[in-house]
């Protein structure tokens, strides 16, 4: 491993801790704030920016985005990525310890098996680094083509089948994935792709922040860090031409790759104990975020009336008992 090459992975190290600690933030901010809609786009970003938390853990995002371009221009795609996919594991420890969920046995697991897949990739490094070649311009626009018909049918029909917010995490996910695949391709030299990138991290961004009102932080920031991370990692090989090394370190890496990728799919998988969202976000709540408001508070509603009606046959089981003696 040449010197460059370990300078990208510790700045795809610290990328990861900064990115998924801002998620983090943003995600309680968001969780607290009035409904977000793309309806009143001005009034959602004010909402957000005025919220000293969240602007505080965007922040640090974007300080970990910069250490992400860093570590791409440094290192090669699958190697940047598998390193940047224990930041899940870094997200469950903090809504362990930080936040209010406790995690559950599966992601507990994954949580080591993420970290496991680390240190395996740390020792395959031994053996050498997959060189990367410049991909052709129409590979890499098919790629970020797919890439958007994957998001809008995430955050669109199969929401439907998904736990609340994990249609919107698989969508940011898949186009942060476009961004970081186009923010390779410039690197590499292909400045066509520029945009590409803002509009991509534009969109994944909204995708996202529509997530943290309707989940919790690991089925939406959580199932996002696991498809931003994967997916590069099949795009460095198919686009940028990046090969596993042969022999036992060979089949190391490919074992620490299917750790963080097992790792991180039982830590997104889970629905938090005592969700009280909805667990179906329709493609309508994402252009009305009242009607969204409207069926929690009425699945809320109908949670205190079921309380209240089991409290008032107790009290007269209670009664019967008493007049019996």
């Amino acid at each position: 491993m040449t010197a460059a090459v370990g300078l990208g992975l510790l700045a795809a190290l610290a990328s990861a801790l900064a990115l998924n600690w801002g998620f983090f933030a943003q995600h309680g901010a968001a969780a607290s704030l009035p409904p977000l809609g793309l309806r009143a786009p001005l009034r959602s970003l004010r909402s957000l920016f005025t919220n000293r938390r969240w602007v505080v853990g965007f922040l640090v995002g974007l300080v970990g985005w910069a250490f992400y371009v860093v570590a791409l221009a440094l290192a090669p795609l699958s190697l940047v990525q598998a390193t940047s996919a224990g930041g899940i594991g870094i997200l469950a420890l903090l809504v362990r310890f930080r936040g209010k969920e406790r995690l559950a046995r599966g992601e507990t697991l994954g949580v080591a098996l993420a970290v496991t897949g680390l240190v395996l990739l740390g020792a395959s490094l031994a053996g050498g680094t997959p060189a990367s070649t410049r991909p052709t311009e129409v590979a890499v626009g098919a790629w970020l083509a797919g890439s958007i018909v994957v998001a809008l049918a995430a955050a669109g029909p199969a929401a439907l089948r998904l736990a609340a917010g994990a249609g919107l995490g698989i969508a940011s996910g898949v186009l942060y994935a476009a961004g970081d695949v186009a923010t390779k391709a410039v690197t590499g030299g292909i400045l066509v792709f520029v945009p590409a990138i803002l509009v991509a991290h534009g969109l994944a961004f909204v995708c996202l922040q529509l997530g943290f009102q309707r989940g919790r932080a690991l089925a939406t920031a959580g199932l996002s860090t696991l498809v931003t991370n994967a997916l590069p990692i099949v795009a460095g090989v198919l686009l940028f031409a990046e090969h596993l090394p042969g022999g036992t370190l060979g089949a190391l890496r490919g074992a620490a790759f299917v750790l963080v990728t097992v790792g991180g799919a039982l830590l997104a998988r889970r629905s938090a104990p005592g969700d009280t969202v909805s667990q179906t976000t329709s493609a309508e709540d994402l252009h009305d975020p009242s009607r969204w408001t409207r069926r929690r508070r009425s699945h809320l509603s109908g949670r205190s009336v079921r309380s209240s009606a089991r409290l008032r046959r107790s009290r007269l089981a209670s009664e019967d008992e008493s007049a019996t003696v």
